[in-house]
């Protein structure tokens, strides 16, 4: 990241050394040493300037941060570890990875979790007590945004997504109240923020349930490119009968010509089955064998392992990188999205292909819970599609951007018109919000907003403004 160039911090009048004197946390300005450290997102295309920084010690940190913001004229953004894109340029950044609070209750089967937490340190706790947290293909990534969004992992056909199984949530609102929302306290804002993103207050703490899985059996099968064709068309026979225990995805996969990647696959294009079974080991291996009889992969790396190393199946970047993802819900995979799946996704001289496009099978439990549950929409859709390209510079972004338009161009047959907003970023993520709702859910989560956020404090994450009175 480039050192800043001058940010206008808010005039004096506006009290920082007050608001510094009321935290337990720390005010960072641009003219702070620790400024750009602060700013950056672990997605470096995020070169976000935001006017002031707050590190949160706790909620009456983002209480005080709130009230500061609202008297400053500033917006509000959150960030937790940075994997979103939506720069926070001009606002106040509220950082909350001080927060690092994890309880877990294992009569209860249930976790407190505060808003700095990242899922490894709510998975190694659980399944010391034989439990699990619905996290996603990474432990790396935060609880707060990944959960707010929606959150699909490899237990989602199991039981479905992290939002539906959130019990309790702590949030301050843009009144600078912290406020409890469940079932039974604030209904109609723990309705939206279970899907809404962080578009209604700053989530300082959440209650979300565990489940009792240890063991499992999964990993990744990679076979050659040249198959790409027949693996995609058996993948969709194969996933049409399978049992909700078992969630996967058929990606192509362009591995980059580095040392860390093993010879055999280093500068290759493959094409790739992974997924994970929460069931017993030897079902799993009789659900692969379908595959293994049919053709010996390059690799058959599916396993039996404890659910704790379950970041080995998507072996996701550990360090910031400069990345683009988008993706789509889909209706189903035919023949001519295969085509132009392989077409789009395999790199070849001259083309800006991704590192991988990705269709995940979920459904399942996330299907089966009511539609008015919670905020989250395009809840009967089975496929899910994601692209996730580097893009070290601005130029490369670009013409990411727009393979990913023709390859979504080409899928339009299959495409449902919906969106999952945890890939989306940027423009594309403004302007398709709305996409990621039923309509009435839409109408509804803006009439919220409108409610508990009428100036749009909160106007860095999904595109939600208030209803108009």
């Amino acid at each position: 990241m480039q050192p800043s160039p001058a940010v206008a911090a808010p005039s004096a009048h506006h009290g920082l050394g007050h608001l510094q004197a009321r935290l337990q946390g720390a005010v960072i300005t641009p003219d702070h040493a620790r400024y750009d450290e602060a700013r950056r997102a672990f997605n470096l295309t995020n070169d976000q300037r935001p006017a002031v920084i707050v590190e949160a010690a706790g909620a009456p940190d983002v209480a005080e941060a709130i009230r500061y913001a609202r008297e400053a004229g500033l917006g509000v953004a959150i960030q937790s570890t940075g994997h979103g894109a939506q720069p926070a340029d001009g606002a106040l950044l509220i950082l909350t990875s001080r927060m690092m609070g994890v309880r877990i209750d294992a009569q209860a089967r249930t976790a407190w979790v505060e808003a700095g937490v990242r899922w490894g340190q709510v998975l190694e706790p659980a399944q010391a007590v034989g439990l699990a947290p619905l996290l996603g293909s990474s432990p790396g990534v935060g609880v707060m945004g990944y959960t707010l969004g929606g959150g699909l992992g490899w237990l989602a056909r199991k039981y479905g997504l992290a939002a539906d199984s959130v019990r309790a949530i702590e949030v301050v609102t843009a009144d600078g109240q912290v406020r409890r929302a469940s079932a039974t306290e604030n209904s109609d804002l723990f309705w939206a923020l279970r899907g809404g993103g962080g578009s209604f207050g700053v989530v300082t703490g959440m209650e979300i349930q565990l489940y009792p899985v240890t063991t499992v059996f999964g990993g990744n099968l990679i076979y050659p490119v040249e198959l790409a064709k027949d693996v995609f068309t058996r993948y969709r026979d194969w996933i049409a009968t399978a049992p909700e225990a078992l969630t996967s995805s058929v990606l192509v996969m362009n591995f980059p010509p580095l040392p860390a990647v093993p010879e055999f696959l280093r500068g290759k294009s493959t094409v790739i089955v992974r997924g994970l079974y929460c069931g017993p080991a030897a079902e799993g291996q009789a659900l692969l064998a379908e595959w293994l009889d049919w053709r010996a992969p390059l690799a058959n790396l599916w396993r039996a392992m404890p659910f704790s190393e379950v970041a080995t199946v998507s072996n996701d970047p550990r360090d910031p990188v400069p990345g683009y993802s988008t993706g789509a819900w889909l209706a189903g995979l035919g023949d001519a999205s295969i085509d132009a799946i392989i077409q789009y996704g395999v790199a070849q001289p001259g083309n800006a292909a991704p590192i991988f496009v990705e269709v995940r099978h979920v459904g399942g439990a996330m299907g089966r819970v009511d539609d008015e549950a919670n905020a989250f929409g395009n809840r009967q859709a089975e496929l899910l599609l994601n692209l996730v390209a580097l893009a070290p510079t601005p130029e490369v972004r670009q013409r990411a951007e727009a393979h990913a338009a023709r390859l979504k161009e080409a899928l339009q047959p299959d495409l449902t018109g919906g969106v999952y907003m945890n890939f989306l970023e940027r423009g594309e993520a403004r302007a398709r919000t709305p996409d990621a709702y039923r309509p009435e859910s839409y109408r509804r989560l803006q009439a919220l907003k409108a409610q508990f956020d009428p100036e749009n404090l909160f106007r860095f994450g999904f595109n939600i403004p208030p209803a108009q009175r």
